[in-house]
């Protein structure tokens, strides 16, 4: 297989991530409201298959989202709508500290 060619069945590959978010103490009603806007634009964009905001179970300021994209040119081209760039410049009012993001394999492993 050429380079070129495992460079595009690489990115046609699903992508999944699962991003850790810590608002500031007593500000998580604020990250589920700004979730709550900006999910309905984020699904319907291009190559969104999953866009999920969970609560962790015992810490109301800690957050799991759930991302799927169909290919990693999907995410990129997420990563700079207008909206992501708005949502990403209005997060640190409510944040403790920048999301982690994991990048997982699209396949189970077991």
């Amino acid at each position: 297989m050429t380079k070129e060619n495992h460079h595009s069945r690489n990115s046609e590959r699903e992508v999944m991530l699962v991003i850790s978010i810590q608002t500031i103490p007593g500000k998580g009603d604020e990250q589920i409201a700004a979730f709550e806007r900006l999910a309905p634009i984020v699904r319907s964009e291009p190559g969104c298959l999953q866009y999920d905001l969970h609560a962790v179970v015992g810490d109301e300021d800690r957050f799991v989202l759930i991302e799927r994209w169909a290919s990693t040119e999907a995410l990129a081209a997420h990563d700079v709508t207008p909206h992501m760039i708005a949502a990403d410049a209005h997060s640190p009012t409510f944040r403790a500290a920048p999301a982690q993001v994991l990048h997982l394999t699209a396949n189970s492993l077991a």
